[in-house]
């Protein structure tokens, strides 16, 4: 059963296209869901419980997947796989773990104790600030949406898209990125296919070390 927090205003009955992580961002046009009440949040919602939505076209997520845990983000990744129409899109937005690691830790250029304190004390800023629980890099990002059950996943820059409802939607600030190396993994799937099974046993051994 799905307990939800709600505004006084009325959900529409026919919503096509859902911003989840909505916070002070209003999209026009979009059904804009947050955990808490802000400006611009349509409808007060935790979409770890599930979203009462069907046969979507759009949902999209900026800055959200890497504030729940791993185990949290495979769900609501599944939730979102269910909730759309099977030509639906969503598009995900999330810090590059890649990044952050090269940007924020020099091993071979570290020379004095100043730079090992700052080295140590950013990253693990990055790590554990605002709120983030997990970081991905391209790779286990895409895995998660595949074993989600998305079918086509594809990666683009910060605001390209093939889809034009879909670009130049993101408003979160932005780093520098690398020549190769863009400071977010911006992903877009759709289609649907058989779960795949996770990267074992490193899985494993991940979660059950959160839990000891």
């Amino acid at each position: 059963m799905w307990v939800f927090q709600r505004r006084r205003a009325r959900r529409p009955e026919s919503i096509t296209k859902v911003h989840v992580g909505a916070g002070g961002v209003h999209l026009d046009g979009w059904w804009n869901v947050d955990l808490r009440h802000a400006p611009g949040v349509d409808e007060v919602m935790d979409v770890r419980e599930g979203m009462p939505f069907r046969d979507l076209s759009l949902i999209y997520a900026e800055h959200f997947i890497e504030h729940l845990t791993l185990e949290e983000a495979l769900l609501f990744l599944a939730e979102c796989r269910r909730v759309l129409a099977p030509s639906g899109v969503l598009r995900l937005s999330t810090p590059n773990l890649d990044w952050v690691m090269l940007t924020h830790y020099h091993f071979a250029d570290r020379i004095a104790l100043n730079d090992a304190l700052r080295d140590c004390l950013m990253t693990n800023k990055a790590f554990h600030g605002w709120g983030h629980r997990f970081l991905y890099n391209k790779e286990m990002l895409g895995h998660c949406l595949a074993h989600a059950g998305f079918s086509t996943i594809s990666f683009h820059r910060y605001g390209e898209s093939t889809r034009p409802e879909l670009q130049n939607i993101e408003r979160h600030e932005t780093y520098l990125d690398g020549p190769a190396l863009p400071h977010l993994v911006i992903a877009e799937a759709t289609g649907r296919q058989a779960k795949t099974g996770l990267i074992e046993p490193f899985f494993s051994e991940y979660t059950a070390a959160l839990k000891a």
